[in-house]
């Protein structure tokens, strides 16, 4: 069992232990007896041994989940584990499963510090500012361009631009879809995982999950889509037991689901084999959870539930 599931699920018996205790026998016994007090006493013993467990097989499940890296459609190794360091519960950002969201899938985005996923995206990030300035001399003077894949990734930009709606969207998924070749780290750079720059990616002609999703990102940014209405999500595939990258926009409210698996667009509740994992933008990273999800952990136990976060996070800041 993994440390945080554990201290959690200890934790958590504790606390169970204190709450079965707190009825008083002579209070009971003034209205019901001896007999009726010991049941009313072990119902309330059950009952928070069962929240125990419950919250300690969360807490196992949630460590279990992130340590899974993201997975290209052919590696066969995985990567270096990305851990959440924290929670913020406040963040109040959510939708209705099956009508217009705020967020895709219906979800609640939580703030995540710093973590793995983090370190990843801040290092593409500045590659991707490096690379705006060429892309805009490549833009203002395509003849004094240096650079290959900048000026395909400046043609890819402009023929979306000149499409409004839904043909946009499709057109970006299509093109760089079929500029990159599927290839994982391990075979492509040797390492576990390399989080490229949409630049990078083209001159090298091939990239693994992420790589497609940081393209289409930075290429509908590029178009004119805004922060508000771009998502780059990692989610984890049930039916292959992997986890892998796409990218979400939103169109009239809804989102659709650019992937590198396929042509066409999906709307994100369309696609009930991907279970979302964590959103990235702008703003940097976000841990997605459903509202259901949300609601339970603030009432089963709430000290438990912090308890879990705090030892997920020890550095966190």
């Amino acid at each position: 069992m993994p440390p945080i599931a554990a201290r959690t699920l200890r934790r958590s018996f504790t606390s169970a232990k204190r709450k079965s205790a707190r009825p008083t026998i002579e209070h009971h016994e003034d209205r019901h007896g001896p007999a009726a007090t010991l049941r009313s006493i072990r119902g309330r013993a059950m009952r928070a041994l069962a929240q125990a467990m419950a919250i300690a097989f969360a807490a196992l499940s949630f460590s279990e989940a992130l340590a899974e890296p993201i997975e290209s459609l052919e590696a066969g190794r995985h990567s270096d584990p990305v851990h959440l360091a924290a929670i913020d519960p406040k963040t109040p950002n959510s939708g209705e499963p099956g009508s217009a969201s705020a967020e895709p899938f219906g979800l609640i985005a939580l703030h995540a510090p710093e973590g793995e996923l983090w370190r990843k995206w801040r290092g593409v990030q500045h590659e991707i500012r490096m690379e705006s300035e060429l892309l805009a001399l490549c833009r203002a003077s395509p003849g004094d361009c240096p650079s290959a894949p900048a000026r395909r990734f400046v043609a890819i930009i402009e023929t979306g631009k000149a499409r409004q709606g839904r043909a946009r969207l499709g057109e970006i998924n299509r093109a760089i879809n079929l500029s990159i070749r599927p290839m994982s780290d391990w075979a492509q750079y040797g390492v576990a995982d390399l989080w490229s720059s949409p630049l990078a990616t083209l001159a090298a002609g091939a990239g693994d999950c992420e790589d497609y999703a940081i393209a289409k990102y930075v290429a509908l940014r590029e178009a004119g889509l805004d922060n508000e209405d771009l998502r780059l999500l990692v989610v984890r595939d049930t039916n292959l037991h992997r986890n892998h990258a796409v990218v979400a926009a939103r169109l009239d409210g809804h989102w659709l689901v650019l992937d590198s698996r396929w042509l066409m667009l999906l709307e994100d509740l369309q696609l009930k084999q991907y279970a979302p994992l964590f959103e990235i933008d702008d703003d940097g990273v976000k841990w997605l959870v459903s509202r259901e999800t949300l609601r339970s952990s603030s009432r089963m136990a709430p000290d438990a539930t912090r308890a879990a976060s705090e030892d997920a996070a020890p550095s966190a800041h």
